[in-house]
């Protein structure tokens, strides 16, 4: 890993869907404003919930969550990872994770700009 590539972290988070807007302002805040979302589903320690329609009974153990990815080099990943996590608080199962990792290599698309520049 190059010396201009030192600092560069993906921040992955599954939250759920209903605190985004929260989540979003609260990066925004914290200088880290660039962020994909995706949809997915997940199960963890938050409990299964049972149902019924048309009078059979099923159990739904896959929850709706929100994965957030952000890609910080000037802003600390501890702050964004603080801002993510107050944001997305709520005290209950299933609140969702957060987690960091090394980016080896980045480049921009449009430029071609590689490392901390691209980022």
């Amino acid at each position: 890993m190059s010396e201009e590539n030192d600092g560069i972290k993906l921040i992955m988070a599954v939250i759920r869907p209903d605190k985004l807007a929260d989540v979003k302002r609260a990066l925004a805040e914290a200088g880290a404003p660039s962020l994909t979302v995706t949809n997915v589903s997940g199960r963890g320690s938050q409990p299964a919930k049972k149902g019924q329609w048309r009078g059979e009974e099923y159990t739904v153990d896959l929850h709706q969550k929100v994965k957030i990815e952000c890609v910080v080099a000037d802003t600390p990943a501890e702050d964004v990872v603080d801002a993510i996590v107050e944001a997305a608080h709520t005290g209950e199962k299933g609140d969702g994770k957060v987690f960091v990792m090394p980016v080896e290599s980045a480049v921009q698309v449009r430029t071609g700009k590689e490392g901390k520049p691209a980022v």
